[in-house]
């Protein structure tokens, strides 16, 4: 998304008004100063050049306020420069030696390069925007997907200037659409697009943005509700429409007509062994998503491993609960459509489910204690997936807050179909998307101390690591309500084990589409429906899903390593405090945890 070039150094002084308080005092006789500075500009940089970016930390007011009209240039040119000025940023921070460095401004010398390197290997060894997400428009990528949320959500709307910068973003939104439209072209000449069962859901996707008229299309609604709601006058409706008839309609064209032709001659093969480099292209794409070296036969086999391990007690939970019949895929399967187990698939039904998920948050709330000090208690939203998007999206996700607080976390759920989450299943799934799953770990690291840079920096494997420990951890807690509830939890812990086998099945093994759906509906139980939605995404974000599983892994050898050193003074409360140093790769957390144990016996 980092399109511009950097700013002249006084954007930082611009950006030091914004940054939170909480900022780690330097420490006296190193050169902390020096280099958190160095931080702080390309941080300022970085938000000039992506200003939805800007926008998602809540940055976009006061002396940034200008962003908050403009979206990202998306040019071959752009990108060009976003990467020298990447290579720039590195070698600066490269300058400084460790030994120079406080003990926490050394963790976030190797942090921050880790991850700054790591964001140059797509464009420079393979000419493409990202190695997890090889393909510039599918159905979960592209402005066509991203850009109708993002505006809806965190672009918010309080002044007429915020309605206005949405006109102003709206307006933009042909152009970005046309770069992307760009890039798939290109792409294409080069053989990377995505399998033709995905492009099918990505048109389907935008007739559903582009069939209704301009004036009723979710673009202009999103403004003139939320404008009238603050009371904010102005022919919202009527400039919004126009934009959207005569800019974005027009650009979405364009990109539909590309995507039916390379969908009519698109290939039927779901991996990226079907693809040119595909292989080099999945190799780097899991490294990168899970901080590991582990070669995809070894993620495969551990994924067999743990698919059978976590089967044989699940085996036994069922039978406890008089469910002995056929395997334990097809018991669980059994489970899913009993009707107890069903909200009903109706609007009321939704709004019941959503109202349950709430006061599972709150319920869980009130036992962190027993597992963490002073837990950080933002406030978390609840919301079902965009109508508009639920095709393509997500079962569930999270969106962090807005560092400044004016705009709240928010926890999503895809309710395309309610039959997807049966009752046992879905407290799991809070524990992992809220408490004390990501809302836990995001807001305390947002809310720590130490430089921006590390408040919004993402390690899939560390987050999604952390999110499935904390499934875990909420069983320990006692936040599962009998062994259903706890079924589901292990169901959850067999989904992401049997994600590592068809992750490496679709990508180096040469799995379909079918063979891999009928793998995980016969391994997890979960309906048919679901378990495709989830293997389409597999087939467009290599290596991402197995991030869960190999994180988790990581998580309870640290912990499991922590308790070993410390022994009977280990303290699980101070274990859980190194979530605020903010996410890591999985190597530095493991070495982390040792040290501070060591210095803890």
């Amino acid at each position: 998304m980092d399109r511009r070039h950097f700013l002249a150094s006084s954007s930082t002084a611009a950006l030091a008004a914004l940054i939170p308080a909480t900022a780690r005092a330097a420490v006296a006789g190193t050169r902390d100063a020096e280099i958190n500075a160095v931080y702080n500009q390309i941080v300022a940089e970085r938000i000039q050049r992506a200003p939805e970016f800007a926008t998602s930390l809540g940055f976009d007011k006061g002396p940034n306020a200008a962003l908050k009209h403009r979206l990202s240039d998306g040019s071959p040119a752009a990108k060009a420069r976003t990467l020298a000025d990447t290579k720039a940023a590195i070698a600066k921070i490269e300058a400084f030696d460790p030994a120079t460095l406080s003990e926490g401004a050394r963790l976030d010398r190797e942090v921050v390069l880790y991850s700054l390197r790591s964001g140059t290997v797509a464009q420079d060894r393979f000419q493409i925007d990202s190695v997890g997400r090889p393909f510039p428009i599918f159905q979960q990528g592209g402005a066509y997907f991203s850009m109708p949320d993002f505006l809806n959500t965190s672009h918010t709307i309080a002044t007429q200037d915020d309605a206005e910068a949405y006109l102003d973003r709206l307006d933009a939104l042909g152009r970005v659409l046309d770069q992307d439209t760009a890039d798939q072209k290109d792409a294409a000449t080069r053989g990377l697009v995505a399998p033709g069962f995905c492009l099918e859901l990505t048109l389907a996707q935008m007739a559903k943005l582009r069939q209704v008229d301009p004036a009723a299309n979710t673009l202009t609604q999103s403004l003139v509700k939320r404008a009238a709601a603050k009371g904010l006058a102005g022919d919202w409706q009527g400039r919004a429409a126009r934009i959207v008839g005569e800019k974005v309609y027009p650009a979405l064209d364009r990109q539909i007509a590309l995507i039916e032709q390379l969908h009519a001659k698109g290939r039927t093969s779901a991996g990226l062994w079907d693809v040119p480099r595909g292989q080099e292209i999945y190799a780097a794409a899991l490294e990168q998503w899970t901080t590991t070296r582990f070669t995809p036969d070894q993620v495969h086999k551990m994924g067999l491993e743990q698919v059978a391990e976590i089967s044989a007690t699940l085996d036994g939970l069922l039978k406890q609960q008089g469910l002995t019949q056929g395997s334990v895929g097809e018991r669980l399967t059994a489970l899913n459509a009993r009707p107890d187990q069903l909200y009903p698939d109706t609007a009321e039904g939704r709004t019941a489910l959503i109202a349950g998920l709430n006061a599972g948050v709150q319920e869980v709330s009130a036992l962190l204690p027993k597992a963490f000090l002073n837990p950080a208690k933002a406030p978390l939203e609840i919301r079902a997936v965009p109508v508009e998007i639920q095709d393509g999206a997500s079962n569930g996700y999270y969106t962090r807050a807005a560092l400044d607080g004016s705009r709240p976390a928010i926890y999503w759920i895809n309710l395309k179909t309610v039959g997807d989450w049966p009752k046992y299943s879905l407290p799991s799934l809070t524990f992992h998307e809220g408490l004390p799953g990501h809302h836990l770990q995001i807001s305390t690291a947002q809310a720590a101390e130490g430089p921006l840079i590390r408040k919004f920096g993402f390690f899939s494997a560390y987050s999604e690591g952390w999110a499935l420990y904390a499934e875990q951890l909420a069983d320990e807690i006692g936040a599962y309500h009998g062994p259903l509830e706890r079924a589901g939890y292990l169901q959850s812990f067999l989904f992401r084990a049997a994600r590592l086998v068809v992750d490496t099945g679709i990508h180096t093994k040469q799995w379909s589409r079918d063979q891999a759906t009928d793998y995980l509906v016969a391994t997890t139980g979960f309906p048919r429906a679901r378990s495709q939605r989830e293997i389409e995404r597999y087939c467009t974000q290599p290596g991402q899903a197995c991030a869960y599983k190999l994180g988790h892994i990581a998580w309870t050898r640290a912990r499991a390593s922590a308790q070993k050193i410390a022994g009977p003074t280990f303290d699980l409360k101070q274990f859980h405090e190194v979530i605020r140093l903010g996410a890591m790769p999985l190597t530095m957390l493991e070495r982390l945890v040792e040290e501070r144990a060591r210095a803890m016996a």
